[in-house]
């Protein structure tokens, strides 16, 4: 894996300039851990066993490379892993519609299967798709399409390595899969309400390929810490950390997932002046915060924030929150410092940010304007969305650790040393 990786950009260049395909294998707008490893797994997979390959098997980071030091779970594992950031390929440094209008461009799509309107003329690029996420819509043959329900894509990625020749699935390949499926599926907590047998299975079989792992405590253990990790963001940076838009033709509305307690987070200095500045400049009349924590036992806590200095649209959104049905949040109001932020407690904890879009989705379509289809970002390159705030905990079921004895620990474990033992 890490000699496939080094490779990428120099191949990239090669292929472009010799006018030769490229295949990228490009994950979803978030570059979450799951989108990102998938990504590179199945890319260096794909590398590896096609026949007589001309194309240059390209992964992708969906995100702007400036925007990676927000992703703190994907940094940390692949640099505990040995891939620096510069050997990657970011979305900013490819000319994806260029490669596709000079007919050089093939496409796989993991982790989603619905490119955003900016990205529509790609299209025709996708010859393939591997995605957890319930289809939105069908593509028809020569395009090859696997969507299952499983909890995290590298399950789906994993599957269809161990299905390949053996040998491919390298020590570096297996502990990237083996830590992201960790991290979607909360360390296989049924509580959590997201892994499935698949998921558990191939956790199981790569542990059995691979002895040497690290226990999946420590591994869960390190990788959240990373992934809650907000030391020093600002409040821009904590609301682009993990973003998703809903749009129609009268408003645009921001969801962000965001990893501070709710009540912590609206009492930030400057907050309000923070938020206006936010939305104003990317045009948002209004944005959604949504905070999940868990106990010991992985059970949620979640709570919402609505804010707009827009007081119809304000109302409509807390409206359709309080009164949805399918499914029910019971939310229960808080105390707000702002009168332009409306504060709740969710008392259906297993309502993800999946289930709350598509409420949110249908308020716009009742502005008297007909709702967008799938999440739209409002300028290139799109901004980030994932699954941060959808099902994983936060850090307050982990001590608190810096990233040095999170990288120490996993590191000893690895090697069969106790945490704390002398060097």
């Amino acid at each position: 894996m890490e000699r496939f990786v080094m490779g990428t950009r120099a191949a990239l260049q090669d292929h472009i300039q010799q006018h030769q395909e490229i295949h990228v294998v490009m994950g979803n707008e978030a570059c979450d851990l799951d989108s990102a490893v998938s990504a590179l797994a199945l890319a260096y997979f794909l590398a590896q066993t096609s026949p007589a390959p001309r194309a240059a098997f390209v992964p992708v980071l969906n995100i702007p490379r400036a925007d990676f030091a927000l992703r703190t779970e994907t940094t940390f594992l692949l640099r505990d892993r040995g891939i620096p950031d510069t050997w990657l390929v970011f979305r900013d440094e490819i000319d994806l519609r260029g490669l596709h209008h000079a007919g050089l461009l093939s496409l796989t799509l993991v982790d989603h299967h619905v490119l955003p309107g900016a990205d529509a003329a790609l299209d025709e690029a996708v010859v393939e798709v591997l995605d957890h996420r319930p289809l939105e819509r069908d593509r028809g043959p020569p395009c090859q399409v696997t969507v299952e329900p499983v909890g995290s894509c590298a399950t789906l990625v994993t599957e269809r390595i161990l299905q390949g020749p053996p040998g491919v699935l390298d020590r570096t390949t297996a502990a990237l899969l083996h830590g992201t499926i960790l991290l979607d599926c909360i360390n296989l907590s049924p509580a959590a309400g997201k892994v499935t047998p698949r998921d558990v299975a191939c956790v199981s079989l790569l542990e059995e390929r691979f002895p040497e792992l690290p226990a999946r405590d420590a591994v869960f253990g390190a990788l959240q810490a990373a992934k809650f990790d907000v030391t020093g963001l600002t409040t821009e940076q904590m609301l682009r950390k993990d973003l998703k838009v809903l749009s129609n033709d009268e408003a645009v509305v921001a969801i962000s997932g965001v990893f501070e307690d709710l009540e912590t987070f609206l009492l930030r200095p400057g907050l309000l002046q923070d938020l206006e500045a936010f939305c104003q400049a990317r045009g948002y009349a209004g944005l959604v915060a949504m905070t999940v924590s868990f106990n010991e036992r992985h059970e949620p806590t979640r709570k919402l924030g609505v804010y707009s200095p827009q007081e119809p649209l304000r109302s409509t959104l807390c409206r359709a929150l309080e009164e949805a049905t399918t499914p029910s949040l019971l939310l229960r109001p808080l105390p707000s410092p702002w009168p332009c932020v409306a504060a709740y407690a969710q008392g259906n904890a297993v309502a993800t940010r999946k289930k709350v879009l598509p409420i949110l989705r249908a308020a716009l379509g009742g502005l008297g304007a007909a709702a967008g289809g799938p999440e739209e970002e409002v300028v290139p390159p799109p901004t980030p969305m994932n699954s941060l705030v959808e099902e994983c905990p936060l850090a307050q079921a982990v001590p608190p650790l810096c990233p040095q004895d999170v990288l120490e620990r996993v590191s000893r474990i690895a090697v069969g040393q106790p945490p704390g033992s002398p060097k």
